[in-house]
């Protein structure tokens, strides 16, 4: 497969503008997130780009972050708050916290730690140990009653969907991140190393049970033994919009470790089952057994996150297809409109690691 050059880019929804402290908005809901946020600290740190990472982190750490040691979730992040500021919900989204621990470990690595909440590798580990540690605590917030926990399954090594298990206790495929775990290993808290070695290899194992063994298809929920988790939510138990991520997490994770063969066999599957849907304009949203299932969106058509995520799940397949569907993300306009957060922020991250611009930033030496 021929490494694509970045182009330069210009997304909407991901512009970064300079200042003390910026947000990224998810326009389709009119919020912001910490899924958002995290991923535009990650980019930011990929492309060098040091007070866009600093301002994201400063309205972070000024609106989303719990202090109070008596609330349910201090030392989380609230995962959705008004452009304001003021919260939605004062519970966690793992995937955030996943991916704020590594933008800020690669942020040490790169620009060296400095003071406050700039001394990047002392606030990663201060996160990830409460991602891991944290105990059960009730309070009230301004929704209610909440129990929150850690956002870790200890028994399963894995990742929660939410660490509020009155919700009831279970993941979400696409947040199992082995390739961030194996770092984490080795530049993490040193008493957690060995369970984030053993977590890397829990979430590899979970991706082979998780997904359909005809379609490659993951769940949007999940239970830990990987078979679907139905509840209210309608795109639970199928493939959504969640569900996307899922085939980039074990490819990215073959690129950087090469630990886990069968996430090549895994990318050769869902590719094959795209490229039998048409890969110019197969659905968004599937049974897992390959049923397309209609959306009221926009988005429920050619998604260009989707076809973002299918590429770079070509990091690990072996078919000569695997070329066609980096070609497809290439030939794909930059995400505009009602739906340019999620899309773009997948194209973007996307295209930089079919780039090769997504990389692993090691310790200064």
């Amino acid at each position: 497969m021929a490494i694509l050059k970045l182009r330069q880019y210009s997304l909407q929804s991901a512009r970064i503008p300079m200042g003390r402290w910026r947000n990224i908005t998810d326009w389709n809901n009119h919020d912001v997130r910490t899924e958002g946020m995290s991923y535009g600290m990650m980019i930011a740190v990929q492309l060098n780009k040091k007070k866009e990472f600093d301002a994201l982190w400063n309205w972070a750490k000024t609106y989303m972050y719990i202090s109070d040691p008596k609330h349910p979730s201090h030392g989380y992040f609230s995962w959705s708050c008004k452009t304001d500021g003021s919260p939605n919900e004062e519970t966690a989204a793992p995937d955030g916290e996943e991916y704020f621990v590594m933008s800020l470990y690669f942020a040490a690595n790169r620009w060296g730690s400095g003071a406050g909440i700039y001394n990047y590798k002392r606030e990663a580990d201060e996160l990830l140990t409460n991602m891991r540690h944290r105990a059960d605590q009730t309070g009230p917030t301004k929704f209610g009653m909440r129990t929150v926990t850690a956002e870790v399954n200890e028994a399963h090594k894995m990742i929660r969907f939410v660490p509020q298990i009155t919700r009831g206790d279970f993941t979400d495929p696409s947040y199992h991140l082995p390739a961030f775990y194996n770092l984490w290993a080795r530049w993490g808290p040193a008493a957690d190393r060995e369970f984030w070695v053993q977590a890397a290899e829990a979430s590899r194992d979970f991706f082979v049970k998780t997904t359909n063994p005809q379609t490659g298809l993951a769940p949007v929920y999940a239970n830990f033994d990987g078979t679907p988790h139905a509840n209210r939510f309608p795109q639970s138990a199928i493939f959504g919009y969640d569900s996307w991520r899922t085939a980039s997490n074990w490819s990215v994770d073959w690129s950087w470790w090469h630990k886990a063969p069968q996430e090549q066999q895994l990318s050769d599957r869902i590719q094959s089952f795209f490229w039998s849907q048409g890969i110019v304009n197969y659905a968004a949203v599937y049974t897992l057994d390959g049923k397309p299932v209609p959306q009221p969106s926009a988005d429920g058509g050619h998604a260009s996150g989707l076809v973002a995520t299918n590429a770079v799940a070509s990091l690990a397949a072996t078919d000569p297809h695997a070329k066609d569907f980096v070609e497809a993300l290439w030939n794909t306009p930059v995400p505009s409109g009602q739906y340019r957060y999620y899309d773009g922020l997948l194209y973007l991250m996307s295209m930089m690691h079919c780039a090769g611009e997504f990389k692993i930033w090691g310790p200064l030496q």
